[in-house]
Formats: C-alpha cells, sequence, structure tokens
C-alpha cells in the first residue's frame, strides 16, 4: 500500500475553518426535513407515521454513501469526488424540490443522504493532515462547524419553510450546493492516494478493519447508540411543540436547534481534552452529560424551561462522546482513515436513521414518554459497550491491508 507523504504545514489555521464551513453547510441537507414534517404530513396527506421515513431514509441514505462512496478517499483524490457529489446532491434536492408525492420525497431523502458526502470525505483528510498532538482540537473544530450546521439547518428550514414554504428550503440548498463546490475546488488543497488497489479490494479491506479492531467496533457501538438518540428526539420534538399544550411551529422549533449550536462551541475545548487527557475520557465524559440529560428530559414533557436544559446538555453530551470517538478512531491506522471513517460513520448514522424511525413509531404509541424510552435504551447500550470495551486495545499487529 503507498503510504501518504502530505506534509501537516498544508494544514493551516484557515484551511481547518474552510473545512468546518464546509462541512456544516454539507450536512445541513440531511436535516431541513426535520422541521418540516408537520407540513409534509399535511402537503401528502399522510399519517406522523409515514412521513416519519422521510428523515429516516435520508439517513440509510447517508450510510450506504459512506459505505460505497466514501472509502474512494483513500483510492482518488477527495477535492474531485467532493465535487462530484455536490452536482449529485444538488441533483436530487432539486427532486426534493419539486416532489408532489411521499413516494417521490422518499427517493429524494434517499439520494440527498446518499450523496451528501462532502462531510465524511473532509473529516478523514483534515485528520491525515493534522499532526498527532492537535488531531483532536483539528478534528473538534471540524466537528463544530458539523454540529452548527446539523443544528442551524432546523433552524433555517423552520424559518424558510414558515415563510416561502417548504418547497423553497429545497431550492435554496440546491444552489447552496452548487456555489459550494466551486469554492471548495479552488480553496481546499489537493490530497494524496493512500490506496493503490480495485475498488473490491477496497471495499473488501473494510472488514478485515473491523475484524482486527477491537477499538473500532466498540466506538462504532456507542455512535451508532448516541446518534440514535440524538435523532429520535429531533424526528420528534416538532409533534410535541406542535400539541396543543405548547401551540408552537416549525420556526419555534428551528429556534430549539440554536440551543445545540451554542453547546457545539465547546467541540473544540473537548478535542483539547482528547488531546491531552487521552480520547477514551471524552468518551466517559459525554456520555455522563447525556445519562444526565436524558433523565431530565423525562420529566419536561410539559415544561419549556425543562425541554432547553434538557436539549442543551444532550447535544453538548453527544458532541464529546462524537468527538472523543473519531479521535480514537483515526488514531488505529494513518494509510486506512476513509474506510475508518467509514465504518464508524456508517454505524452512527445506522444508529440515527433507527433512532428516527422508533421515535416516529414511539411517538405514535406513548407520546413523549415512548420517545424518552427510546433515548434511556440507546443511552444505556452505549454506556454499556463502552464499559465492555474498557480494555480494548489497538491491533499490535495489523494484517498488512490489500492495495
Amino acid at each position: 500500500m503507498t503510504q501518504s507523504h502530505t506534509s501537516t504545514n498544508k494544514l493551516s489555521a484557515t484551511t481547518v475553518w474552510i473545512m468546518a464551513i464546509a462541512t456544516g453547510l454539507s450536512v445541513a441537507n440531511l436535516y431541513y426535513n426535520q422541521p418540516l414534517l408537520a407540513e409534509l404530513q399535511r402537503e401528502f396527506g399522510v399519517s406522523v407515521k409515514d412521513v416519519g421515513i422521510i428523515p429516516s431514509l435520508t439517513q440509510v441514505g447517508y450510510a450506504l454513501g459512506m459505505l460505497f462512496l466514501v472509502p474512494m478517499g483513500d483510492m482518488f483524490e477527495r477535492r474531485k469526488l467532493i465535487v462530484l457529489t455536490s452536482g449529485a446532491v444538488t441533483a436530487a434536492l432539486l427532486v426534493a424540490a419539486t416532489a408532489h408525492s411521499l413516494w417521490v420525497m422518499v427517493v429524494a431523502s434517499l439520494l440527498i443522504g446518499l450523496f451528501t458526502m462532502v462531510p465524511q470525505l473532509i473529516i478523514p483528510f483534515a485528520a491525515h493532515l493534522a499532526s498527532d498532538e492537535n488531531r483532536g482540537k483539528v478534528i473538534g473544530i471540524i466537528m463544530s462547524g458539523l454540529l452548527i450546521g446539523i443544528l442551524c439547518s432546523r433552524t433555517l428550514a423552520g424559518f424558510i419553510g414558515d415563510l416561502f414554504g417548504w418547497r423553497v428550503v429545497f431550492y435554496f440548498a440546491a444552489a447552496l450546493m452548487m456555489a459550494l463546490a466551486a469554492c471548495l475546488y479552488f480553496m481546499l488543497p489537493a490530497s494524496e492516494v493512500t490506496y493503490s488497489g480495485s475498488y473490491v479490494g477496497l471495499i473488501k479491506s473494510i472488514g478485515q478493519l473491523v475484524k482486527e479492531e477491537p477499538i473500532l467496533r466498540e466506538s462504532a457501538v456507542v455512535g451508532a447508540m448516541i446518534f440514535g438518540v440524538f435523532s429520535s428526539i429531533w424526528a420528534t420534538l416538532i409533534f410535541l411543540l406542535s400539541s396543543p399544550h405548547f401551540g408552537m411551529g416549525a420556526k419555534e422549533v428551528g429556534l430549539f436547534g440554536l440551543l445545540g449550536a451554542a453547546g457545539a462551541m465547546a467541540a473544540p475545548v473537548v478535542g483539547r481534552v482528547s488531546d491531552k487527557k487521552g480520547a477514551r475520557t471524552g468518551v466517559a465524559i459525554g456520555l455522563g452529560v447525556l445519562a444526565l440529560s436524558v433523565l431530565i428530559l423525562w420529566g419536561s414533557g410539559a415544561s419549556i424551561i425543562g425541554l432547553i436544559v434538557g436539549i442543551f446538555i444532550l447535544d453538548f453530551g453527544i458532541q464529546a462522546a462524537h468527538i472523543g470517538n473519531q479521535t480514537r478512531v483515526f488514531a488505529l491506522r494513518a494509510d486506512a482513515r476513509s474506510r475508518l471513517n467509514t465504518v464508524y460513520m456508517f454505524s452512527y448514522f445506522m444508529g440515527g436513521a433507527l433512532g428516527s424511525l422508533l421515535g416516529s413509531y414511539a411517538w405514535n404509541t406513548g407520546q413523549w414518554q415512548g420517545v424518552c424510552v427510546v433515548l434511556s435504551v440507546g443511552t444505556l447500550i452505549a454506556i454499556l459497550a463502552f464499559w465492555l470495551g474498557r480494555n480494548s486495545k489497538p491491533a499490535s499487529q495489523p494484517t498488512q491491508l490489500p492495495g
């Protein structure tokens, strides 16, 4: 396998912040639909359970893209891949904007998820360029951009949807992706290839990584559970806040995204903790905060203050655990970071898809208390996986991957 010798001095502070902004703007595509679900339900004349398929299929598409497209970041020049996938997601967003049935929207949502690959091409690229001493900090900064994009996307979609209708949200996103692709082509450094084999060999080597690296397996389970918790609450919050007790709309629900965006500002701090105290410490802190937030949310089904506090610290806890997980994963093998990212993030977003689906079903059957059961089970499984992996170490003599 060909090793990359890319110099870390290519990763200037400006480049890091460009990557963070691009990551946030791109990942927002996955979440524009969530505060619009009530409007989409009325538009297509379907049930809450049926409209819940839209965010779930978006996450499934994203997971499939990570499994089959993101590994190519080790095989091809990432900047070109970014431009190609940005063009494809632009087309999918335009299909969503013109959809006149639930099933057209479902297909468009799957394709939006499939081609929103910019974040998962940028993150391993940045980890590869960063020095070992600063990798956690760099990941933290870029993850700040990603989480702010996730959370502010709901605010933006809520305001635009409330003022101009839900279709304008998707037209706006398509225009943004076209402009972003042009900017990144000229502003990002070229990447170097670290894999010289076939595409089939590339995909096969992913299974080998899973088999050999226990830390990767542990992090994948923890990541799936914490993002399942995150997705469960954001897929159902619109229905709680639009209930007669609160009487809010998409615009007000979008404002809740600002709570998590404020918590995302702590991401670089969490990254520095991972660099100095060890990434596992960051994961432990995140899971502890997440458990506390779930307890608060259990008693907040009728309290706006409780929801504000619970959601704020829930987003912070998930961010801390996620950065710790990624720092651990990227430290395992320098020549396979796109594939390591594929395993972790595929699990992460499949957990998110499951969380969105279970959250919608839980709301349909048990309202807010049903959703809190989903949050509790996901958090407990994450803590258990983390505890069982307390003695895990990187593979001492990893097998040479094909290529």
